[in-house]
């Protein structure tokens, strides 16, 4: 049985595979594309439940109440490791959503990436500037226009 030293190691290190793929690596292909927004958050949430389920009883004191039964619960070391992966999973699957959704809006990735690297490093920051910059970028008269179909684009 892996240590929850070793357990940190791995599921930090399959979260940062997933981030690579999704900020450096092509969309192109739906396989690669479905690691970092489907296959790695699934792992990491397996790994999140099996660790939060098998110790939240266990804690004294510890719930979602209070302040300071969370700390209770993260006072375990066995509960921080899952509050940790909660945050790798979760990111990971947002930044994952962000980077289909700006590819669908045509958003330069150059542009994504570095909302991308805020996403990973700081989850909600990276979002909220993503659904700013959506937001704003939806609201220009061009962006409407670019979303209206093409004669060819119309079906008969």
């Amino acid at each position: 049985m892996p240590t929850t030293d070793q357990l940190f190691g791995y599921a930090g290190q399959a979260a940062m595979v997933g981030w690579v793929i999704l900020i450096f690596l092509p969309r192109r292909w739906a396989l690669l594309t479905a690691i970092p927004r489907f296959v790695i958050p699934l792992g990491l949430s397996l790994l999140y439940a099996g660790l939060a389920m098998s110790n939240f009883f266990l804690v004294e004191g510890g719930g979602y109440s209070s302040l300071d039964q969370v700390a209770a619960l993260l006072g375990n070391r066995e509960m921080l490791l899952a509050g940790w992966v909660h945050y790798l999973a979760f990111d990971l699957f947002i930044g994952g959503w962000i980077a289909v959704k700006a590819d669908e809006a045509g958003v330069n990735r150059l542009i994504q990436a570095p909302i991308l690297l805020l996403t990973f490093m700081f989850g909600p920051v990276g979002l909220a500037l993503f659904l700013l910059m959506r937001a704003g970028y939806f609201a220009k008269p061009e962006a409407a226009l670019a979303k209206q179909p093409t004669q060819q684009e119309v079906p008969a």
